[in-house]
């Protein structure tokens, strides 16, 4: 019967995401590859994002702060260890993980993608009309491998510089109202990064660039994809359950079937929440986390911890989505209290680090977010950070 389902509070949940999460103050992480697999993935769309993740799930102490402002460490993880790495993944978006998750996430999401990609790409080079085709392709993608043996790691603007089909020109959707003619080159390149034959190293610029240098690397190891859509939905759920089916499918971009197969194939427990509906807990995962210290995080647009269930109201007052999130979705930079979210941030032109509450949160998490903003600023020091996907709130606090 289900009245006799295990029960996890709110509290409870909140609990978890502070621990789980790595962001309550005893439970930060030593190192960018264990501050990574605690949120499974880190969005890396935005350039910064990744490093300001990082930033909040490190400990100051020992390796993680790399004996600097701590972006070297996160550095240092990416071009020099390379236990960190970014990939097109999860709903066509692209993520950093570690190099021990990539496999699973490769074969569980990324091949499909990269196979999508081609089909693409395929399709356009044969309405242009001017004979390219997969053979063409192929000796595209070997000159630019070529060329990034030859050169060492470089952007796109170099590696075209040296392929001369890179340069080449096609019309996309000719005939139609939105015609356009496009270069191939970072079409190629990222169908070459979808495969996983090059990855991103190095950008031009500061750690905030997303003018990043490629370099040859080796595709992951190739994984059954039941079997890593499996590991990958078990990873998850140990990281955001309690959560439903319908937050992995749409954090995962598989399909209903695929998301549902990889349940069952986990077997997962069914818990009851506050509000009466069943979620969905990794075996054996009932036991209530003990609660952390309390805790005060500011985290950047597009964090892990705000964007890992499609339904997020166990953690966000819906009365607080318009000012937090654009149009489109993108949730921006966040205040957090105990594992949910009450105000926004943003950084000025001239450094500082402004916030407000949306509401009462009390004296002691007003104390606590102004030593959390106060430790993020050190952390910047003079780079300016400005969001990608801007939102109502950091708009009006950036002023």
């Amino acid at each position: 019967m289900s009245s006799s389902r295990p029960r996890i509070t709110t509290a409870e949940r909140r609990d978890r995401l502070g621990v789980r999460h790595r962001l309550a103050p005893s439970a930060r992480a030593t190192t960018v590859a264990e501050a990574a697999d605690a949120v499974v993935a880190l969005h890396a769309t935005d350039a910064a994002t990744v490093f300001l993740s990082v930033r909040a799930r490190l400990a100051e102490t020992g390796t993680a702060t790399g004996g600097g402002t701590g972006v070297e460490a996160v550095e240092k993880a990416f071009y020099e260890d390379v236990s960190v790495v970014r990939m097109l993944s999860m709903r066509n978006t692209l993520f950093a993980v570690s190099t021990a998750l990539a496999p699973c996430v490769a074969s569980s999401t990324a091949r499909a993608i990269a196979a999508k990609e081609r089909r693409t790409l395929l399709a356009h080079l044969r309405e242009d009309g001017q004979g390219l085709d997969a053979a063409w392709l192929a000796e595209a993608e070997a000159a630019t491998l070529a060329a990034l043996d030859a050169r060492g790691p470089s952007t796109g603007a170099q590696i075209s510089a040296a392929v001369p089909a890179l340069r080449q020109k096609i019309t996309v959707s000719p005939g139609k109202k939105y015609e356009t003619v496009q270069g191939v080159a970072t079409r190629v390149i990222r169908l070459l990064a979808a495969d996983g034959l090059i990855r991103r190293d190095r950008p031009r610029g500061s750690w905030t660039s997303s003018q990043f240098r490629w370099t040859h690397s080796r595709p992951w190891p190739a994984l059954p994809a039941p079997e890593a859509r499996t590991a990958l939905a078990l990873h998850w759920l140990r990281a955001y359950g309690p959560a439903t089916e319908a937050d992995l499918k749409w954090w995962t971009g598989w399909t209903l079937t695929e998301t549902r197969r990889a349940l069952a194939a986990i077997g997962p427990e069914e818990v009851r929440l506050d509000d009466g509906s069943l979620a969905l807990v990794a075996p054996g995962d009932t036991a209530p986390v003990p609660a952390p210290e309390p805790w005060a995080a500011l985290l950047p647009g597009l964090d892990p911890s705000a964007m890992g269930w499609a339904d997020r109201g166990f953690h966000l007052d819906p009365a607080h989505r318009a000012a937090l999130f654009d149009y489109a979705g993108n949730i921006g930079p966040t205040v957090w209290w105990n594992g949910r979210i009450i105000g926004g941030w943003a950084q000025r032109a001239d450094g500082e680090i402004v916030w407000r509450l949306l509401g009462d949160a009390g004296a002691e998490a007003e104390r606590a977010v102004t030593t959390e903003a106060a430790r993020l600023a050190r952390w910047i020091g003079d780079a300016r950070v400005t969001p990608r996907f801007r939102t109502p709130l950091e708009r009006e606090l950036a002023v």
